[in-house]
């Protein structure tokens, strides 16, 4: 009897083991099936927010996690591993995702790296750090940048010329360069606004900083700032501007050592021969532009088209653009910065509204043109180890944005196609190109 006993309890306890060991087979198999489910983002017609879904990205970056980048799947959608607590953030922020099964996951993997189909998948790895350059208390512009870096919950860091001066971007990845004027001509709002006060303040504050830095002129202080970002680029920094910070960012490049500002911008007249002593082989983009060197005329040079003054006339309802199609797999680059839910999008206007386009140079990647017309709107280029990307015109949606005019809400414009070719610029620096999917 005590045998018997002794056997049936080593039979319970043997059975009890097994059990255990098959939960725990169970539980480690849910467990690794749960950690390769992902969770897809789709960028389509279908996305309620396009715009939080780039701060979603980036939301997961900053934990250590990693994004693939779909490229023309689905409007560029991302693909990150499942969990509870991402899932619930996408519900918080409003963006929509779907779960996809190892097997689903498996099967989008294998269509968008098919070599027969302009289609492939980057990896994002790294959150990047974000800078931008602007002015304290800056007035009168709102920046469309700093509204999407904001409005997609993505942090960013201000910096203004003490930081440029000292060394500072060597601490961040991506730099925006917010509405500026680097020729040292205040926007040359000279013959409209020199009354009003908010220009008679930002003359006063930048002469002090200037003086403070050590430079007599505000003209040559931002030289040396235009100067000390494209060491940033070279040196392996993403650089991103919009609107006249583009053009009027080459010309202080072009201009280095000639003066093109007028007396009531830096106390004594230009040179005569300016013109004739630009240094195009300076500037990032553009090349042989001429200057428009009237103070009273609200124009930098012949690289925007059309010109700002007077004020074009033109249908917005009209005014759209044409994004280029790129190779997937042989381009990835600009692939990623045209990823979009259409291929078309609508104008908007600047002081600098478009580029020229015979007066860029031939290095240089061109993203999207007006169809039919010489008006190029957003271009990337190469210089050293890093890059830079300029999109022409102000705020994707306001046509025609004044001074002193509200900024946008976002909140309106979820889908907005303009806003998220700003957006692709930030993530892109987080960007590492795949080889095979494992």
């Amino acid at each position: 009897m005590r045998a018997k006993t002794k056997s049936m309890r080593k039979t319970k306890s043997t059975g009890g083991l097994w059990t255990a060991l098959l939960l725990l087979v169970v539980a480690g198999v849910w467990s690794v099936a749960v950690g390769q489910s992902k969770l897809l983002i789709p960028m389509d017609l279908k996305q309620t927010d396009h715009l939080k879904a780039y701060g979603i990205a980036f939301w997961v970056l900053q934990r250590n996690g990693e994004v693939d980048w779909l490229l023309n799947y689905r409007g560029g959608a991302f693909m990150v591993d499942y969990s509870d607590v991402l899932a619930r953030e996408c519900r918080i922020r409003g963006v929509l995702f779907e779960p996809a099964s190892v097997a689903d996951a498996s099967s989008i993997y294998a269509e968008v790296q098919r070599e027969d189909n302009n289609k492939d998948v980057v990896r994002l790895e790294k959150a990047p750090r974000v800078a931008v350059y602007a002015p304290p208390n800056f007035k009168p512009w709102d920046d469309a940048v700093t509204l999407a870096l904001e409005y997609a919950e993505i942090p960013y860091t201000k910096v203004w010329d003490e930081e440029v001066l000292s060394g500072k971007l060597a601490e961040y990845d991506w730099l925006h360069l917010h509405h500026e004027d680097f020729t040292g001509q205040y926007g040359k709002f000279y013959a409209n606004y020199r009354f009003a006060q908010w220009y008679v303040d930002q003359q006063i504050l930048y002469e002090k900083e200037a003086k403070r830095l050590g430079f007599k002129k505000v003209s040559d202080e931002k030289k040396a700032i235009a100067r000390s970002i494209k060491d940033f680029v070279g040196n392996g920094g993403f650089m991103f501007a919009m609107c006249s910070a583009t053009d009027s960012y080459d010309i202080a490049l072009a201009a280095e050592r000639v003066d093109i500002c007028d007396v009531m911008f830096d106390g004594d007249p230009p040179d005569p021969d300016a013109q004739k002593k630009l240094d195009f082989s300076r500037t990032l983009a553009f090349e042989e532009f001429r200057l428009d060197m009237n103070p009273m005329r609200y124009e930098y040079s012949d690289i925007d088209i059309p010109t700002s003054e007077p004020p074009p006339i033109r249908d917005p309802n009209t005014d759209y653009f044409t994004l280029f199609e790129f190779s997937a797999k042989y381009d990835p680059v600009p692939t990623m910065l045209t990823q979009n839910h259409v291929s078309i999008v609508k104008g908007f206007m600047g002081q600098t509204t478009a580029f020229k386009k015979d007066l860029i140079k031939r290095s240089v990647t061109l993203l999207a043109q007006r169809e039919g017309t010489e008006e190029v709107k957003y271009i990337h280029g190469n210089f050293g180890r890093g890059t830079f990307t300029w999109f022409a015109g102000h705020d994707p949606e306001d046509y025609q944005h004044a001074v002193g005019d509200p900024p946008t809400d976002l909140s309106l414009h979820k889908n907005s196609p303009g806003y998220r070719l700003i957006l692709n610029n930030v993530l892109f620096p987080a960007a590492k190109k795949k080889q095979q999917k494992t």
